[in-house]
């Protein structure tokens, strides 16, 4: 039980055995402070019984359950320990990324929940195809003479309709024709074929078209162009065509010295491009900061009695990722890691609002790192930032933080 309430019932037993001997001057007044010591006495007892009779049942916060159609991360419910929740592709947190167990065994703040996304939203189908929403994902109606993921492509009748039918030339060619015991046989060279009823023609093979969903994928990464006999693949700008003659590679223009950086930026090669970034330190109030490396920027020393200053980050630092469209996820982008721990609590959380963290978490790796996770793939082209900030702290109050600041640039093509 209560030591303090141990002692405070011995005193009084003490000082009601002494008061045995005290020179008191009326009976009365010494009855009236034995009285007052039994007062105090039944109520420090009662104190006592009603603490002693407590048995503390719980020492954690109560589970917390993932939400429909999202995940929980992080198992521990004690004191100062966080969750984290996400949700699957195709759906968007409303509410608290993160739930804090408080000294209380409360957990903060109120349960997320994971609302379906949309994806009609945006009109993704062209050229007069309708959209249809599915989970995670969603498909187009194309109409006629259209075709492809977003029916982007005109389809080979469609095509045809705005041509003239093509009598000679390349892609009609003349079949080699053999007469055996009576009977004509004919062939093509290779890429074409006999067309329709007449057997004394050979029109070519759009391969690209006939190939466009096939079994064993498309022909080509990017674009397909039907040649006489045969196909080509091309890629977009700032790409070459790989050795196989159907994939994409990157062309790394700050390598090549194919980009127009000044001495003073660097260049950041890019899927499909580079470009040219200039870091500048940061304007705070209370605060100076200097260039201590090309992507570093280190705070000027803090007077002593300016507790404003000391309270503003230590450093920034500035990293580039080059990304392409639709990186599946969840996947580590980035990691922040500490030398050594200063302080007792090293705390890692993500700056910015919910446009940002529909992307983006951070968590603990281990005891000196945290990790920023991908959490939902990103449609390109699109450029993001995330600011990872990474704090000291003694018994709560700060010794130090560090501001990480990570740009994506991520591709419209997914290669």
């Amino acid at each position: 039980c209560s030591v303090a309430t141990k002692l405070c019932l011995r005193l009084l037993l003490r000082l009601n055995a002494c008061l045995c001997h005290l020179h008191v001057e009326t009976l009365q007044s010494k009855r009236e402070l034995q009285g007052t010591l039994k007062q105090v006495q039944k109520l420090l007892t009662a104190h006592e019984t009603s603490y002693c009779n407590k048995t503390i049942y719980q020492t954690t916060c109560p589970k917390l359950d993932a939400p429909t159609n999202g995940r929980k991360l992080g198992k521990s419910q004690s004191v100062g320990h966080e969750v984290h929740f996400l949700c699957d592709p195709g759906y968007e947190l409303v509410g608290a990324e993160s739930r804090l167990c408080q000294e209380s065994l409360v957990w903060s703040g109120q349960q997320p929940t994971c609302r379906d996304i949309n994806e009609c939203a945006s009109s993704p189908c062209l050229n007069g195809g309708t959209c249809v929403d599915e989970a995670s994902q969603f498909s187009c109606v194309c109409a006629k003479g259209w075709a492809g993921v977003t029916c982007q492509t005109a389809t080979h009748a469609a095509a045809a309709t705005t041509l003239p039918a093509a009598t000679n030339g390349p892609f009609v060619r003349p079949p080699r024709c053999t007469i055996t015991q009576g009977t004509t046989h004919c062939t093509c060279e290779p890429g074409y074929t006999i067309s329709g009823r007449d057997s004394y023609t050979c029109t070519d093979i759009d391969e690209c078209q006939l190939f466009h969903n096939g079994q064993a994928g498309r022909l080509c990464q990017h674009a397909c162009v039907n040649t006489a006999g045969g196909y080509r693949c091309t890629c977009p700008a700032g790409y070459d065509v790989t050795r196989d003659g159907r994939g994409c590679k990157d062309i790394d223009e700050c390598a090549t010295r194919l980009n127009n950086c000044t001495k003073d930026q660097t260049c950041i090669n890019t899927n499909g491009g580079f470009q040219c970034v200039r870091v500048e330190c940061p304007k705070i109030p209370n605060a100076t900061y200097i260039k201590t490396s090309p992507m570093r920027c280190e705070r000027n020393p803090c007077p002593m009695d300016n507790k404003a200053c000391s309270q503003t980050p230590n450093s920034f630092s500035y990293h580039y990722l080059s990304l392409v469209s639709n990186l599946s996820a969840p996947r580590v982008m980035f990691r922040v890691s500490a030398l050594r721990q200063v302080g007792d609590t090293l705390r890692f959380s993500l700056l910015g609002g919910r446009p940002i963290r529909r992307y983006f978490t951070v968590q603990r790796s281990d005891r000196l790192t945290g990790q920023l996770m991908l959490v939902s793939p990103v449609q390109g082209p699109a450029t993001l930032e995330a600011e990872v900030e990474m704090m000291e702290l003694e018994r709560r109050e700060q010794l130090g933080r560090y501001i990480t600041k990570v740009t994506m640039f991520v591709s419209q093509y997914d290669f």
